[in-house]
């Protein structure tokens, strides 16, 4: 009766760790298609901002021919007619052609709002020890974003007195897509190997900020979100 009952026991956990791997497989596939399509949604925008940028050029070109030829034309017409009408008609041309170009980059200036409020997420990781604790030793670092290596720091005794006294060694800064990223941090303290994992949403048109922390041997982490340039 006991083999029966650990028997289904041991069926259960197993049937319990599978549905938890597909559910984690899921969640995985539907997070990698997320990002693929904001992926490809930016890189058509950028493609269309730079489309825009060489119709701009193209035109910007055209109007200018266009002035020198009107140019031409009213120097010509100022030695049969008379001076002051020529000027005023010739100042008339060039203040339009001032108003389509300002027009032009009131538009690409719009498109370019677009493309940064889609891809203007910016994720900032920081490092820091508490600086109560002194005889805590900071030895190597490893920094990992979405599964990639993006940062290492091997700590002397030197970088530990500064950090003790209140410094910040930013590990990480970079525009990201506005999404959900995982964060792992691995650090050798004291000489034992501890590792400190997070996922965070980095927020569109925002700079989204992660501090991993050094107290009492341990690593503690917060994050917060600042629509500056500062983490203050």
């Amino acid at each position: 009766m006991n083999r029966m009952v650990l028997g289904a026991f041991a069926l259960c956990t197993v049937m319990g760790a599978g549905t938890l791997h597909a559910q984690r497989t899921a969640q995985q596939q539907a997070y990698e298609q997320k990002r693929a399509e904001l992926t490809r949604e930016l890189e058509d925008s950028q493609k269309r901002l730079a489309e825009l940028r060489g119709q701009r050029v193209e035109l910007a070109t055209r109007i200018e021919n266009v002035i020198a030829k009107m140019l031409e034309e009213r120097a010509r017409a100022l030695l049969m007619t008379n001076e002051q009408n020529a000027l005023q008609e010739l100042d008339a041309i060039l203040t339009s052609s001032q108003d389509n170009l300002l027009a032009q980059r009131d538009r690409f200036n719009a498109l370019g709002d677009v493309v940064r409020r889609r891809g203007g997420a910016v994720l900032v990781v920081l490092l820091r020890a508490d600086s109560s604790t002194s005889n805590q030793l900071l030895g190597q670092v490893t920094l990992q974003i979405d599964r990639e290596q993006v940062a290492t720091r091997a700590y002397t005794v030197t970088s530990n007195n500064a950090l003790s006294l209140g410094a910040v060694d930013p590990l990480y800064r970079s525009n990201v897509l506005p999404t959900a990223h995982t964060i792992n941090l691995s650090a050798t303290i004291d000489g034992r190997p501890l590792t400190s994992s997070l996922d965070v949403t980095a927020a569109g048109a925002a700079v989204t900020y992660v501090q991993f922390a050094v107290r009492n041997g341990q690593i503690v982490h917060t994050t917060w979100t600042s629509r500056g340039t500062t983490p203050f």
